[in-house]
């Protein structure tokens, strides 16, 4: 029994000594970040009722949800992702607010996934949602945020892959292809199986342009200008020439900020959750499996919550962020200025008077009562596990170390 209260359940784990440092050191390096764009921290519960990711609003299907009940017998849930909780405070607390709100937070979100997918069940999330802007500059910004901020945390190699929920929906919608086989294709391309989508597609009867529309899903580009083909087998199909347009425009502000190198296109590109309407992205890196940053534009989830205004976010995923950097040998660099002093009884008083002022000259100090049963070497080896960069003995009225 002893030895299972020492385990923690599955999807969850312990951190501590240095990389939790490292993971607050990352996290105060993202913060900074979004800081300097004029994003404002805000804090929202760890568990909401059921109903603000509930079915409608197009988020984590309900299996996947921890689910509890309150006194009263409402069920609630601990928070699967956060921007719906967003979207709840700001059409509770900026209703009447008609310029654009900039807002980040940070915080754990809980997804029960199956075992076999290895993943985290508990993941700490840092991000920013830009509310009131439905304009491209405002598609930039987010961008250009999210490049800054991994640049922040180190890493140099990476990449985000931008879309458009508008030019996959598009196409079906234009191909008049029925939910079930939306489904299988939707399926197909997260499978990365674009041989199937083909097939599908043979299947149905589509004039030629579409057909070749199909085709350039699984495409990445480089540039906006690369898709011109696209673009000009889109002319008969107002909602996919549309999306187009606003990654062309989108291309041309984000290449002004600077970060284009960053940023790819693929125009096939499928969102996280249902309630995106606009862009979507997400980035990825070298030694990292998952997405370490994800994010898009949904204009209509806060309507969902009684305030009309068109909004775009993303958010970090810092433990895949962690995972990548570490694989990639890149360095979280700590500052070790920690001081351990050891005192015998009768040195109580030099002890705590010395601690107090090294700690007003903004050093760490470690205070620790000499235990008898200790040796000298005992206290040096102490120091040397947990990078104490001086330890100090004090012994009688003297100090020795």
């Amino acid at each position: 029994m002893k030895n299972k209260l020492l385990h923690t359940p599955e999807g969850v784990r312990d951190i501590y000594n240095e990389e939790c440092e490292k993971k607050l050191v990352l996290q105060d390096k993202i913060n900074h970040t979004l800081k300097s764009f004029g994003y404002r921290s805000i804090q929202t519960p760890t568990f909401e009722f059921f109903d603000i990711f509930g079915k409608e609003i197009g988020t984590t299907p309900s299996k996947e949800l921890y689910k509890f009940f309150d006194r009263q017998g409402n069920t609630l849930v601990l928070r699967p992702d956060i921007t719906p909780s967003i979207a709840r405070f700001a059409a509770k607390y900026f209703d009447g607010e008609d310029l654009p709100v900039r807002l980040s937070y940070m915080g754990n979100t809980f997804i029960n996934n199956h075992s076999y997918q290895g993943r985290l069940k508990e993941c700490t999330q840092i991000g920013a949602e830009l509310i009131g802007d439905k304009s491209v500059d405002a598609d930039a910004e987010i961008l250009s945020m999210a490049v800054h901020s991994l640049k922040a945390s180190g890493l140099r190699e990476f990449q985000i892959s931008v879309g458009h929920v508008g030019i996959l929906s598009g196409m079906m919608s234009a191909a008049g292809l029925d939910e079930e086989q939306e489904e299988r294709i939707r399926e197909l391309i997260a499978n990365k199986n674009f041989f199937g989508v083909a097939e599908e597609v043979e299947e149905a009867v589509l004039d030629d342009n579409l057909k070749k529309l199909f085709s350039m899903i699984g495409n990445i580009y480089n540039s906006a200008g690369d898709f011109a083909a696209a673009k000009e087998l889109s002319r008969d199909y107002p909602q996919i020439a549309e999306a187009l347009e606003r990654l062309v425009e989108l291309d041309k502000v984000l290449k002004i900020y600077g970060v284009d190198p960053y940023i790819s296109y693929e125009l096939g590109m499928l969102g996280n959750y249902s309630y995106y309407t606009g862009i979507i992205f997400a980035g990825y890196t070298f030694g990292s499996g998952e997405r370490i940053v994800k994010g898009g534009r949904y204009d209509k989830l806060l309507p969902y919550f009684g305030k009309e205004a068109a909004s775009i976010g993303f958010a970090f995923t810092v433990d895949q962020l962690m995972l990548a950097l570490s694989r990639q040998g890149i360095e979280i660099a700590l500052e070790h200025n920690t001081q351990l002093i050891v005192y015998r009884k009768e040195s109580q008083k030099k002890a705590i008077e010395t601690a107090v002022k090294l700690r007003k000259n903004n050093c760490h100090v470690e205070l620790m009562r000499w235990d008898e049963t200790k040796t000298k070497a005992d206290y040096e080896a102490y120091r040397e596990r947990n990078k104490i960069v001086k330890l100090t003995f004090m012994e009688g009225t003297e100090a020795d170390g």
